[in-house]
């Protein structure tokens, strides 16, 4: 094997420990590869200050149920960050908080995709919750906008 690509794939493998290392959040975001509001909250999240390692994959919905999505709470990508699953279009901001809280939670959602949302900016701006997943599934407001 080439030494310049050996290189490139001990660098691709060595970042993610050294984001960790660095104390920069890493992201991991599990998306359709032809999802273009996915890859606005991505960017989202990049300008926010978050490391953010994106796998598309035709099938988010086994990251959404392994990672304990509640029934009717999905949108179009599934995240994890911190031993929490972040699910949809969740401000950056509100991902920091459950960072710095830690609560003893599943995670945050906000479900479908509401307009106004990062990723979803467009003509209209609609009111969306997000929601905090109780380990038990329930949820209640984090966040309002």
């Amino acid at each position: 094997m080439n030494t310049s690509i050996l290189k490139i794939l001990l660098i691709g493998l060595m970042a993610p420990a050294a984001w960790a290392a660095s104390g920069i959040p890493v992201v991991e975001v599990y998306k359709s590869p032809t999802c273009g509001c996915c890859n606005q909250w991505v960017k989202h999240l990049k300008a926010n200050g978050f490391q953010v390692i994106a796998h598309d994959t035709n099938n988010v919905v086994a990251h959404k149920q392994r990672l304990g999505v509640p029934p009717g709470m999905g949108s179009c990508h599934t995240a994890e960050v911190g031993g929490y699953l972040v699910e949809g279009h969740v401000p950056a901001k509100d991902i920091r908080r459950l960072l710095k809280e830690q609560p003893r939670a599943r995670g945050l959602v906000v479900p479908a995709m509401p307009m106004g949302s990062p990723g979803m900016e467009g003509g209209r701006k609609d009111a969306f919750d997000v929601l905090l997943v109780n380990r038990d599934g329930s949820t209640r407001t984090y966040a309002r906008y």
